[in-house]
Order: C-alpha cells, then sequence, then structure tokens
C-alpha cells in the first residue's frame, strides 16, 4: 500500500490526483480550475503554462487556495538550479521538481534552495522531488541516450541519487512504485503515466490503472487527458479519485 502524504494534506482519494493543466493560456487553465477545484486535491502547471504565462499564474492558484505541483523538472548546473529552486521556493507551490540526471550536487542544493525560499516568501517550504525516467522512455530510448539497463534500474538508480541528496521524493511511472517504495519507505512518490483502465496512453508507455499505482505504492497520482478529454470532466475526476480511495481502504 501506499506511503502516507503529510498528515495536513487530504488523504482521501481526491487528494491524491493532480490535475496536468496542460494548456498554455490563463483563461484556460482557471477555467479548468473552476470546473475541477474540489474535485482534486491539486493542479500541476508545467512548461507550456509556464513559459505562457510566468510565475504571476502559480501565485494566483496559490492565492485562491489550490495546490500547485510546479512541474519544470530543473535540469542546469547546481547554482541554476538552486536558483531556480529558490525562486519557486517563493511562489507557493507545494511540490516542485528537479531533473535527477542534474547530478547530486545540484539536487542537494536544490532542496536547501527551495526551503530558503519559502521562508523568505513567509511559506510552507514545497516537497522537493526528483524525475527519474520520463514515463514516454522505454528501454530502447534509454539505450540511445547512454543509459544502460530497463528503465525501471535506471529509476531505481536516479532514486537512490534524490534520496541520498535529501530531496522529498521521486517522480516515476507507477511501474516502479513498489519497487520505490521499498528502497525509500518514506519518499512522496508522484506518478504520471496513470490511465483508467480502457483509455488511451497516447504517448505514454509505462502506465497503470489509478488503483493499480496507489496499490503499488504512488502517493499522487498526476492525470491529464482522462479528465481532459472526457464528456464530463468532473465526473470523470471524482471516478478516478473514488478508484483511488477504493484502494486505499481496501484490506492488505
Amino acid at each position: 500500500m501506499s506511503g502516507s502524504p503529510p498528515q495536513s494534506e487530504d488523504q482521501r482519494g481526491p487528494g491524491r490526483v493532480i490535475f496536468a493543466l496542460d494548456v498554455d493560456r490563463r483563461p484556460e487553465a482557471l477555467a479548468w480550475v473552476e470546473r475541477l477545484s474540489g474535485a482534486v486535491g491539486a493542479f500541476k502547471v508545467g512548461l507550456e503554462l509556464f513559459v505562457s504565462e510566468g510565475p504571476g499564474l502559480v501565485q494566483e492558484l496559490v492565492a485562491r487556495g489550490e495546490r500547485v505541483f510546479l512541474d519544470l523538472k530543473f535540469h542546469d548546473i547546481p547554482a541554476t538550479v538552486a536558483g531556480a529552486c529558490r525562486a519557486a521556493g517563493r511562489l507557493g507551490a507545494f511540490l516542485v521538481n528537479v531533473h535527477a540526471l542534474a547530478g547530486p550536487d545540484a539536487l542537494a542544493r536544490a532542496a536547501e534552495a527551495a526551503r530558503e525560499g519559502a521562508r523568505e516568501a513567509g511559506r510552507p517550504a514545497p516537497r522537493v522531488i526528483a524525475v527519474t525516467v520520463l514515463t514516454s522512455h522505454s528501454a530502447r530510448d534509454l539505450e540511445r541516450l547512454g543509459l544502460s539497463g530497463p528503465p525501471g534500474e535506471a529509476v531505481l538508480r536516479l532514486a537512490a541519487l534524490a534520496r541520498d541528496a535529501g530531496l522529498d521524493g521521486i517522480v516515476a511511472s507507477p511501474l516502479e512504485a513498489e519497487r520505490l517504495r521499498r528502497l525509500w519507505p518514506g519518499a512522496v512518490i508522484v506518478t504520471p503515466g496513470v490511465r483508467p483502465a480502457g483509455a488511451d496512453a497516447g504517448d505514454q508507455v509505462r502506465v497503470a490503472t489509478p488503483a493499480g499505482a496507489v496499490t503499488a505504492g504512488a502517493d499522487y497520482l498526476v492525470v491529464g487527458r482522462p479528465i481532459r478529454d472526457a464528456t464530463n470532466p468532473r465526473a470523470a475526476a471524482q471516478a478516478i479519485g473514488l478508484e483511488v480511495a477504493r484502494a486505499l481502504s481496501a484490506p492488505g
């Protein structure tokens, strides 16, 4: 069964679902927030929306009482990663991610800098988590990138690097969640690549159902298209939350 998010956070099924705001304009993003507020636990602001609208949108969502996962996957030299994480810490996001391939020094400085930025702004410190292997990557992709072995092994190596650097958790596909939970019992595990049974996997190649992901050990599930493309997006989000809640309460 999955690890536990902080006690101050919603541990019900809907609280574990993060909706991906994969749009590029503020009005559309806010329309989705209005549509899904309360049916999901947080909203993910990624590169597309952040490049278009900037940090002000993150601050606006936080001011509205929404939790934000700032998904920018910082990957640069240690000083630059630290500076970016310090700035991110000031925004009020509850999750911020960096890429584990930035290396141990960058990861260690990222966690420290995010906490510093949050203190400067008088905000709670975000959880800083490391991206391991993208869920769109196959074994063949990793081979071409020069990373030996199957994706699951690369994920475990990078997760250990993040753990030892003092980060709070990792982003990984649901297929690795069970082994990650054994490797790092206290980690916050965030899984994209979540698809309800029968849904199109799109460009994701390592996927699982919502129930399968949390049973394997995931704390938070990032879901985009299965909600966004549904006839009734709010009902679709609620159904995923209910599936998660049932999986979390199942015996064993």
